[in-house]
């Protein structure tokens, strides 16, 4: 077997499998998929929403440091988990192989049907506001602007998982590079004074402990994504060891980020300032550089949502292919291309149905009835931990070389969390929490019909999978 390349080569190759996906995702590629999938728009925008529920400037920094560390809990059991399977597919993965394949297949119906293609609608969106806003077109071209770029990404992606993390790579850089001049500026030509009173900063909290539980909401959604790098270790030379350090590497960098990012917004706007911003990024650096500081922070967003478009188109259709290899939808997105080793039909059924939920406008509402299910997938996911190190206590499983720090606290804290954020989005709106649910439901039936589809094809010795 030929040696692999440097694990911290961003380009690192190793020769590709004639049968699976091929291994062409580096140590460097892996952290920037990390930090591309949790840093879209949210940091630009969520912590306005933290700031007005907790108020003062300490709470602020406290709440984001707090789900900084859920953050890292999260990494670390993702850490363990994709050494233990290194395999594409990620979460829909672990949860088969823990708890059968039913709470694996509702998992990639949901992502399927509106998580992943409905963030990829939203988003495709966002960019084009923003590039609209930036450019002064009209807002006829909101909607060319948001299909040509799923159109673009889903075909860098087709082919090659390389195209696809290079891409990632080049706009993971440029949104932190936007970040470092926002962070640069804050730190270094914010006066003495913010850009508004301090009198204007509201009272702290009648009940501290409710109001840092209801900022946790917006700020733990603002740190979820890491979780996506799993869905393509399969892919990446040397999983066993690089797939935990990419997380490890990239959460820390966004913790780090964040917190920076914010104690720009405390020392530019104040508290109440960024209490009362629908934009603090904008108003942070508009009022640090003038209108030139508006124009870059919204090239910087534009670039942000962008890159994390693309990285949803990457990872997503991994799970769809590991859900049709397994007999549970469509044979034609199990195959991986020939020459490029990507699941193409994933790929192009992803992209069209996320094009119609673009035109259709459906995305908002979609995603909003699903708003828990991303944490719900966590903890459960998390959940799978304890099922592994059982096995592995009986001698059924190989003990992992990575292990979770605090095992079993650390895990119980981070599926409390998750939990927390499930229950906070469902009582906030129950309505759309029972949608999401139906929604989800509606994928046992489905389950159950093709699993029976398997179950007659296998028992005539028909294959269902076609070849790869």
């Amino acid at each position: 077997m030929a040696p692999s390349p440097p694990a911290n080569d961003p380009g690192a190759q190793a020769p590709a499998s004639r049968e699976g996906y091929s291994r062409r995702v580096g140590l460097f590629s892996g952290v920037m998929l990390v930090i591309g999938g949790i840093i879209g728009s949210g940091i630009f925008l969520n912590p306005a929403i933290v700031a007005q529920r907790v108020h003062t400037p300490g709470l602020t920094l406290g709440v984001w440091l707090l789900g900084g560390v859920v953050a890292l809990i999260g990494a670390f059991v993702y850490g363990e988990l994709g050494q233990r399977f290194p395999k594409a597919g990620g979460s829909y993965v672990y949860l088969r192989d823990a708890f059968g394949p039913l709470p694996a297949f509702l998992n990639a119906w949901g992502m399927m049907l509106m998580i992943a293609t409905g963030a990829i609608a939203a988003v495709a969106v966002t960019f084009a506001n923003y590039t609209l806003a930036l450019t002064g077109l009209s807002a006829d071209y909101r909607l060319p602007l948001a299909v040509g770029a799923i159109v673009l990404l889903s075909g860098v992606n087709y082919f090659g998982v390389r195209p696809g993390a290079l891409t990632q790579n080049v706009f993971t850089v440029l949104k932190l590079v936007a970040l470092a001049v926002l962070i640069g500026a804050g730190l270094f030509l914010a006066g003495a004074s913010p850009a508004v009173v301090e009198d204007a900063v509201p009272a702290a909290p009648d009940s501290i402990v409710l109001a840092i539980g209801a900022a946790l909401v917006p700020v733990l959604f603002s740190y979820g994504g890491w979780q996506q790098t799993n869905f393509v270790a399969e892919e990446m030379v040397n999983p066993e060891r690089n797939l935990p350090r990419a997380l490890l590497l990239g959460v820390i960098g966004v913790v780090t980020v964040y917190l920076l990012a914010n104690l720009t917004y405390l020392r530019t706007l104040g508290a109440g300032g960024l209490a009362a911003s629908s934009a603090p990024a904008a108003d942070a650096l508009g009022h640090l550089l003038g209108p030139a500081g508006r124009s870059f922070i919204t090239a910087g967003v534009a670039i942000s949502t962008f890159g994390f478009l693309n990285l949803v188109i990457l990872v997503s259709p991994r799970v769809y292919q590991a859900m049709a290899a397994d007999g549970l939808f469509f044979p034609q997105l199990a195959r991986l291309h020939p020459r490029y080793r990507t699941p193409t039909a994933a790929i192009l059924f992803q992209a069209v149905w996320a094009i119609l939920l673009t035109f259709t406008g459906t995305y908002g509402e979609l995603l909003d009835y699903v708003v828990f299910a991303d944490w719900l997938v966590f903890g459960a996911t998390a959940a799978t931990l304890f099922v592994y190190r059982a096995r592995e206590n009986k001698g059924l499983v190989p003990r992992a070389a990575y292990r979770v720090p605090g095992y079993p606290i650390t895990p119980l804290l981070f599926i409390a969390a998750a939990l927390y954020v499930v229950l906070g989005s469902t009582a906030s709106n129950p309505l759309n929490a029972l949608k999401g649910t139906l929604l989800l439901g509606a994928g046992v039936p489905v389950f159950l019909y093709w699993r029976r589809r398997r179950e007659r094809a296998g028992a005539t010795g028909v294959q269902v999978v076609g070849e790869q």
